[in-house]
């Protein structure tokens, strides 16, 4: 009897844990990484790191979280079975801790958004031996701007995706002014 209250007891928090990490997700309105995910769960001792990786892994099997990968990096997106999921269990997550999921929210949604709204991606195409650069500029999931462009090596690839993240406020403008040229033409 005494073990099947543990295990009763460890599936409530392991429920419980989960309904935690769809609310960050959901609260904070964009993909998150892995190390943002857990930031939050370590620095508040919610989840332990390895059970962290198991819950992550457990939505994505049930299709409550979406995974995706974009340049060795891993983000976490909740899908419309998730907020279904969520919207029907939130009351059992202490409002305390969601207090403290929408003040780490607050704290945490600029930094984690800017690095949305700068991108630089390279890709190999196996088919033409060359690299696929993405370059671009977003604001409030709008496209300010985008580029697409093909180098040959790896190296000159990282080395774009580089200098567009550091120089891409003067790199817009540079290209707009060009652009629009002498407007009393």
């Amino acid at each position: 009897m005494k073990n099947n209250m543990n295990d009763m007891k460890l599936n409530f928090n392991q429920a419980e844990n989960k309904l935690l990490l769809l609310y960050l997700i959901d609260k904070m309105e964009i993909p998150l990484t892995q190390s943002q995910i857990s930031q939050f769960a370590l620095e508040e001792n919610y989840i332990n790191y390895f059970s962290l990786q198991q819950f992550l892994a457990d939505m994505v099997n049930v299709e409550y979280l979406e995974k995706s990968i974009e340049n060795n990096t891993t983000y976490y997106n909740v899908t419309d079975q998730g907020l279904t999921a969520l919207d029907f269990f939130k009351k059992r997550i202490p409002s305390q801790v969601k207090n403290k999921i929408k003040k780490f929210v607050e704290l945490n949604k600029k930094n984690i958004k800017k690095d949305y709204e700068v991108t630089a991606n390279y890709f190999y195409e196996k088919n033409n031996n060359e690299y696929t650069i993405k370059c671009g500029i977003y604001e409030d999931e709008t496209t300010l701007m985008e580029l697409t462009l093909s180098v040959v090596s790896r190296e000159e690839a990282k080395i774009i995706c580089k200098n567009w993240r550091k120089n891409v406020n003067d790199l817009y403008g540079d290209i707009l002014v060009k652009l629009l040229g002498d407007k009393n033409e």
